[in-house]
């Protein structure tokens, strides 16, 4: 039986989508606008349930998995924002936006197979339940997907794809290798972040100009805003992941840490424990025991010295430790790095013209760094 789409999607308002509250929406203009994108998203939300619908019965239940799971719908929201600059909510920006959101959907996947992780939008990954080779699969079938419905859409908005895809791809790569001699690894971690997050939001914002036809000049202003507005999103992310409030952010302290997941808090000590014994002191520990076992490492079992070294710290151990580094200045400096990146996104739509889109899109941002409070 074909799920609802009440069912699927997790609040139906555009507020409540991109985490606004409703008092952005205060003037009858804006309420008819948030109205237009609501009723625009009942047709994205609809029009996903048959397009990951496949005949085959395995690639069937696989595609339909993470999405029914839920999940914001950011990012075919924003699509449908940027169009009331245009005609609005079109036949073609519908389209688009769902091909935005299935490519997303698509790299859900492969991302949890590389990361090996357990769970994604509160329920067991999808390598769990099949195996890797099928995640790796349904993804590429939803990549597929994806790139046919913007065939339809014509030969620009297949280079649009093409253009987002081998970015999300080239990120996903340079994460896995690390910088290489001479890079430097900041620049390189706010690289990747730009490729594998940034890409898809810009997309998106930009799809709704193309395709609802509005002034091609706020096109350039749009991207800027999605990969500057993608890359606070996950330095905020970072903060988030060393807080000590899981009930508020669903996710165990330090997870990224623990699982050896490189983010910039840990770039920025690197950077201080270059000259302060503190943040050298706290570096150490958090190698030896926070960040996992190299497995290549070998180890003599009868080398009492490399067994005591290997002893498993204790969970309170383990809990200081990510506490101390999510007090310490080089996770307060990642904050204001997501901070400043925000005030750009918002600074990139001064060429927009004054009303509901704009002041949409900026208090977006807003509560993209507010999520750390």
């Amino acid at each position: 039986m074909k799920p609802s789409v009440p069912a699927l999607r997790r609040g139906s308002s555009l507020a409540a989508n991109l985490g606004l509250s409703e008092r952005v929406f205060a003037s009858a203009a804006d309420r008819a606008m948030a109205k237009a994108i609501d009723d625009g998203l009942d047709r994205v939300e609809a029009g996903l349930v048959d397009e990951v619908a496949f005949a085959d019965p395995i690639a069937g239940a696989s595609a339909r998995y993470l999405l029914e799971a839920g999940g914001k719908r950011v990012r075919p929201m924003l699509t449908l924002l940027t169009a009331q600059l245009g005609d609005g909510v079109t036949d073609a920006v519908v389209t688009a936006a769902q091909a935005i959101e299935i490519t997303h959907l698509g790299s859900l996947y492969h991302d949890d197979v590389m990361d090996d992780s357990e769970r994604r939008r509160g329920v067991p990954s999808a390598q769990t339940v099949w195996g890797n080779s099928v995640a790796i699969l349904t993804g590429d079938l939803l990549f597929a997907r994806a790139s046919q419905l913007m065939a339809r859409l014509g030969e620009g908005a297949i280079r649009l794809q093409a253009g987002t895809f081998e970015r999300l791809v080239l990120g996903q790569l340079h994460e896995t290798v690390g910088p290489q001699p001479g890079d430097d690894p900041i620049e390189h971690y706010l690289a990747v972040l730009g490729d594998k997050t940034g890409s898809l939001i810009a997309a998106a914002a930009q799809a709704g100009i193309i395709f609802s036809g509005a002034d091609r000049r706020f096109e350039q202003p749009i991207v800027d805003f999605g990969e500057r507005i993608g890359v606070a999103f996950q330095l905020i992310d970072d903060v988030i992941d060393l807080s000590l409030q899981p009930e508020q952010t669903g996710k165990v302290p330090g997870t990224d840490l623990r699982a050896g997941v490189v983010t910039l808090p840990l770039l920025r000590l690197r950077e201080l424990a270059k000259t302060d014994a503190s943040s050298a002191d706290l570096l150490d520990r958090i190698e030896r025991d926070v960040l996992p076992a190299d497995p290549l490492t070998l180890v003599d079992p009868l080398d009492t010295n490399t067994q005591a070294a290997r002893v498993v710290p204790s969970k309170e151990t383990i809990d200081a430790i990510v506490a101390e580094l999510g007090d310490h200045h080089a996770t307060r400096a990642t904050l204001t790095e997501a901070h400043r990146w925000a005030r750009e996104a918002v600074d990139a739509l001064a060429p927009l013209p004054d009303g509901p889109v704009k002041k949409a899109l900026t208090r977006f941002a807003d509560t993209i760094v507010e999520r750390s409070n």
